[in-house]
């Protein structure tokens, strides 16, 4: 089973259950909060006076709810959420509101369809109950409007042949969690520690909008036993060097407001373009100070992987930047190279750009100016002629897999393919490496 959808009468525990489960096992589900609740809340519209903007405002939010739920299953994660459409549409009919009874012929088939409706079964006594302790009147249903919707929704259920399966919920919560971890196949495991199958170190290069920064994107993205499993990267921390290039860029702002010269860069548009090219190797330096502060575990636990991102350009950008990193950092890293051509970088990296957010990892655009300086050319070809192999560097061995990163993907599934396979490649190296 991938995608669970809980229902109940009010105050039967879904949300409780719900919260407990997203708690222990955030790796390895996603919860979606039941929409029409959601919906109202945030809209603050009365459930049962503005029964026609609730209609409006649900069919509005349905499609991103799709995408959501579509993007989590790409990603491997079971997907519980809470309520479905089904029940609205028989409160609909139990309250007498022909708005979502109209409606609901082009909203059933708005979100993907569950592999199982998980009921938790509690006796209407209790719900009512249970609906005036927890202090929220704007949410209660009474008893007749309960017995309506719990007989429509049965029917509904039925018409529709769904599977489904019921639960008592009318007992200790220990044991109803149990039951629930049973059905979905959870078994809760302690957090294990770094393993020898990660990545200690992966340097991510590439062109300028070559895709380096939505890899890391999508890594952030992954729940951490996946990612550990398919992508051989732990728990992570990112050390870029635009950040720090970035940095300067903003204290020579300051230095230009007090009268003073710029020291690194000049203004090139709403952008700025590199003036002293001396920066290249301080960003270096300035990389191998915070890889060994993060990996030394200075202010925290140290990460399972440490991911460093950098681009260079010219006749020996990578040879000079890589020569440059310390002997300590290159002993535990592997290289990904992300390639794109010159033609597709300068494409993306003019897509990508967005002015009000122009410091953002993935917002920021390199000057056309400095893309013809300094990236047009590089010489990764020179130093890896090979679409996978081992760089000596300063007499350590440093695994690399180029991976080329065309044509433009945004499907997680042709992502995780084109990841995976490049990654597993490279993981293979670096064991061989290390051994």
């Amino acid at each position: 089973m991938r995608y669970v959808v809980f229902e109940g009468l009010p105050a039967a525990g879904k949300s409780e259950v719900l919260e407990l489960l997203a708690r222990f096992y955030p790796e390895r589900l996603r919860v979606f909060p039941e929409i029409v609740k959601e919906v109202a809340t945030r809209e603050g519209i009365d459930l049962f006076a503005e029964r026609n903007r609730l209609t409006q405002a649900i069919l509005a939010a349905l499609p991103r709810r799709r995408e959501e739920i579509e993007e989590a299953l790409a990603l491997g994660e079971l997907c519980l959420e809470e309520s479905h459409l089904g029940v609205h549409f028989a409160y609909s009919i139990a309250l007498g509101d022909p708005t979502f009874v109209d409606a609901y012929a082009t909203a059933e088939d708005a979100l993907p369809h569950p592999d199982l409706y998980l009921r938790l079964e509690i006796p209407v006594e209790l719900s009512l109950v249970r609906q005036r302790a927890r202090g929220t009147p704007q949410f209660e249903v009474g008893r007749e409007a309960l017995d309506r919707m719990s007989a429509h929704l049965a029917a509904w259920h039925l018409e529709r042949k769904t599977p489904f399966l019921s639960l008592d919920a009318d007992r200790p919560a220990a044991e109803l969690l149990a039951d629930v971890e049973r059905i979905l196949g959870l078994d809760y495991r302690k957090a294990q520690t770094a393993s020898a199958g990660l990545f200690d170190v992966l340097l991510l290069l590439g062109r300028p909008a070559s895709g380096k920064s939505e890899f890391i994107d999508f890594m952030k993205k992954c729940p951490h036993e996946r990612r550990a499993a398919r992508y051989h990267v732990g728990r992570f921390e990112v050390v870029d060097d635009f950040v720090t290039l970035w940095g300067k860029f903003e204290e020579d702002d300051l230095w230009e407001c007090v009268g003073r010269p710029r020291l690194y860069s000049r203004r090139a548009g709403g952008n700025y373009v590199v003036a002293d090219d001396r920066i290249w190797p301080f960003l270096v330096g300035r990389i191998n100070q915070r890889a060994e502060a993060v990996l030394s575990g200075t202010g925290g636990c140290p990460p399972e992987t440490l991911l460093v991102e950098f681009s260079r350009g010219g006749r020996s950008g990578y040879a000079d930047a890589l020569r440059g990193l310390s002997p300590r950092l290159l002993a535990r890293a592997a290289i990904l190279f992300v390639s794109v051509t010159c033609e597709e970088s300068l494409r993306r990296n003019l897509a990508r750009y967005d002015a009000a957010r122009s410091g953002g990892i993935l917002t920021h655009s390199v000057p056309h100016e400095e893309m013809e300086r300094t990236y047009t050319t590089d010489d990764w070809p020179c130093l890896a002629s090979q679409s996978h192999g081992v760089l000596e560097l300063g007499g350590v061995r440093v695994p690399y897999v180029t991976m080329e990163n065309e044509p433009e993907l945004f499907d997680p599934i042709l992502l995780d393919r084109r990841y995976r396979r490049a990654l597993d490649s490279l993981s293979t190296l670096w064991q061989e490496s290390r051994g």
